[in-house]
């Protein structure tokens, strides 16, 4: 994957105190890209360094290899930027909206008439194209805002915290047009605090608390490499008796509850010893029902790395 963006080294303060500690990422093309973590986590004012709203105290920023100072401006045509508070004006219709702000980016004519089109069927507002923002629901005016910063297709879409305050079916449509966007080449920087939202669109997780990365991976790296036990929950029909001693004998389980027609176990999580649980059952002549295996959360690799909820 070749890198599109490139931090190193990044640190920014406010007043006396250091709110970004010195953090490197990379940024690579194609991929949606999540920054987790509670609020206060430093992942909007990264974000701001990022869009050049914002400058750094040290560290460097690069963009396909180049300082994103060297040509600011030129960087910026790039972007395309979601903010976390609304930015749109209530007077004005949706589409004059995606006008003014697809203008700010050097779209002319057709081509400013064309981004207007695709922006607002993308997001689903053609209906309501010509009506005033002001009429709009909160989830309607999130959609908006993400029509305004892809009418001129960006090569970089960053948005932050877009799902914030609106109900679910706006946030479901929103995290579908995301990879939708993605499947169509575009980049995307993504935060929040919502882990649901990271697990369903990330490509790469970066996990962030008091201004540190203190992990980064794929959701599934990222919960394969927490310690821990494994949980596994099996209905039978008893129709013979399995035996907690048969069960125990086996390497990495760690304790055995049965209740009437479950059987609960907990094992290591390093052993891969499911096959050899599944054996002994069948081998007392139980039938087995259902199984489940309890897995791992973001939350659950939060807690382990900091001591504390993801929501604190």
């Amino acid at each position: 994957m070749q890198t599109l963006i490139e931090v190193n080294g990044l640190k920014k303060s406010y007043k006396d105190k250091e709110v970004i500690h010195s953090i490197d990422f990379k940024v690579g093309e194609g991929e949606i890209l999540c920054f987790l973590g509670p609020n206060g986590a430093g992942k909007s004012t990264t974000i701001n360094i990022i869009t050049g709203a914002l400058r750094c105290d040290s560290g460097s920023i690069q963009y396909r290899g180049e300082s994103i100072y060297k040509d600011l401006i030129g960087y910026k045509s790039h972007l395309g930027i979601v903010p976390q508070d609304l930015a749109l004006y209530e007077d004005l219709s949706a589409q004059k909206n995606v006008l003014f702000f697809a203008s700010l980016y050097g779209l002319r004519g057709e081509d400013l008439a064309e981004g207007c089109r695709f922006a607002i069927d993308f997001t689903g507002l053609s209906d309501r194209a010509n009506d005033k923002v002001s009429t709009f629901s909160g989830g309607m005016k999130r959609r908006l805002n993400i029509a305004c910063a892809i009418a001129h297709k960006p090569e970089l879409l960053i948005m932050d915290e877009p799902t914030v305050g609106i109900d679910p079916q706006s946030r479901n449509h929103i995290l579908e047009g995301v990879k939708q966007l993605r499947d169509q080449g575009m980049t995307i920087l993504y935060t929040t605090h919502y882990m649901e939202e990271v697990e369903e669109i990330s490509t790469r997780i970066i996990i962030m608390d008091e201004g540190n990365i203190i992990a980064e991976g794929t959701n599934e790296s990222l919960k394969a490499g927490i310690e821990g036990d494994r949980h596994y929950r099996i209905a039978v029909e008893y129709e013979a008796e399995p035996g907690d001693d048969a069960l125990m004998r086996i390497d990495g389980v760690k304790k055995v509850e049965m209740d009437n027609c479950i059987i609960d176990i907990t094992t290591d999580r390093k052993k891969e010893n499911l096959d050899k649980i599944i054996a002994a059952l069948i081998g007392s002549g139980v039938k087995i029902n259902d199984l489940s295996a309890e897995t791992a959360s973001l939350e659950t690799v939060f807690l382990q790395m900091t001591g504390k909820s993801l929501r604190d």
